[in-house]
């Protein structure tokens, strides 16, 4: 990080995507291995302080960029009260220029959904709501450790739209322990039935550390079968597909226009700004964390303010100075490269050719067409009007054609 290259500048980004990271929750499930934390909500006032501090700072370091998209991750944001909420996107507004048709995201569970405290999400800002469903299976709940019932998340979901919310995602989890593909059909079913604007479907992964993959290591809980989850994950495609859902990313399936735009942002391999302990930001060509302690977070924010002016080029050194930033990377072409094919080969759109060059200055036969013509070959790629796709098994074994282009 002290290389004349690394402290070289690079023009501050006219647009960003914000992240919000909300690190509280009433439980943490045995399967998460996300930055959050239970028991700690004597912490959440001063948090709301210290987090609007950074919000601010960020601003006026970065000098007031665009922003069109929010997204509110945890943890569980709908957790917190809405006056902590209502602080961040205060504070967002003050420090950025976000846009008044934005897109403003929230996770929730599905027990947080009730009374004047979803009622009062829309007049805060709040637009769209990710709600954490992962089945309506009242036994496969209880393995994965959620704290709502199917019935539950059923009258979450009216209660959400009696609140006047249009744009709604529901997550749904598969290949998990002792799950069928009854089971499986079933929640798809009914989540199809409420007519969801957009659905997220993802595969249990057992991430080292979380009690989860303890249990299956102890031989307590079975080790789900990776073949059955791909056979779920055809069958949601055929599924959804019949019920006019897009298949836009390998995880993720909307109705037309509602695609998560903060999540295209990701795929694109745009900028965004991370804010919260242990949230990631993509500025320029630098990849960075906060450090992931929220009472550590809270304290190196105590006796800060936030910037009294705009920097004119953002580089290592610049985001080093804000008291919480822990690591910090140079993104190197090749490394940008690489990224933006694996991200950019997971949307329904593909990568473009034309796209490519335009943005690194080199083809895209010239940069990786060795590795194109193997994955072509094996029937993981097609190229069709000068668009590189995965295809239908490609699908399947997205992390193997990912990993050649690193």
């Amino acid at each position: 990080m002290d290389s004349e290259n690394n402290k070289e500048g690079s023009a501050l980004p006219a647009q960003i995507a914000l992240y919000i990271h909300i690190p509280f929750c009433q439980t943490k499930c045995p399967y998460c291995d996300f930055n959050t934390y239970a028991g700690i909500e004597p912490l959440i006032p001063s948090y709301t302080k210290a987090l609007t501090t950074e919000i601010l700072h960020w601003g006026a370091l970065l000098g007031r960029p665009r922003v069109s998209t929010i997204f509110f991750g945890g943890g569980t944001p709908s957790y917190v009260p809405g006056q902590s909420i209502a602080a961040f996107l205060d504070a967002a507004r003050r420090a950025f220029q976000v846009t008044s048709d934005a897109e403003v995201t929230m996770e929730a569970n599905p027990g947080d959904l009730f009374g004047e405290g979803v009622a009062s999400l829309p007049g805060l800002g709040i637009n769209r709501l990710s709600i954490g469903v992962q089945s309506l299976d009242d036994s496969l709940l209880k393995v994965l450790g959620r704290r709502h019932s199917s019935q539950e998340a059923v009258e979450a979901y009216g209660a959400v739209r009696r609140a006047g919310f249009a744009n709604v995602s529901l997550d749904l989890m598969y290949g998990l322990p002792n799950q069928s593909m009854e089971q499986w059909r079933d929640s798809l079913e009914r989540v199809l039935s409420l007519l969801p604007e957009h659905l997220s479907l993802y595969c249990l992964t057992l991430e080292e550390g979380t009690p989860m993959q303890q249990q299956v290591r102890l031989g307590e809980t079975s080790e789900p079968d990776p073949d059955l989850a791909a056979d779920m994950y055809l069958m949601a495609e055929d599924l959804l597909g019949q019920a006019g859902y897009g298949h836009y990313e390998i995880s993720n399936w909307a109705k037309p226009g509602r695609e998560s735009l903060h999540n295209l942002t990701y795929w694109h391999n745009q900028p965004y700004l991370g804010v919260g302990p242990g949230a990631h930001s993509y500025l320029g060509k630098w990849r960075f964390n906060n450090i992931n302690s929220p009472r550590e977070y809270i304290g190196r924010f105590g006796n800060f303010s936030k910037a009294e002016a705009t920097v004119d080029a953002l580089s290592s050194e610049v985001i080093s100075q804000v008291p919480t930033v822990g690591d910090v990377e140079t993104i190197e072409q090749p490394m940008e490269m690489a990224e933006t094919m694996m991200l950019g080969l997971r949307l329904s759109e593909g990568m473009s050719l034309d796209g490519f060059a335009s943005r690194f200055g080199r083809s895209l036969s010239s940069v990786y067409g060795e590795q194109i013509r193997e994955l072509t070959s094996l029937k993981l790629l097609e190229q069709r009007d000068g668009v590189l796709y995965l295809t239908e098994h490609g699908h399947l074994l997205g992390n193997e054609v990912f990993l050649r282009f690193f």
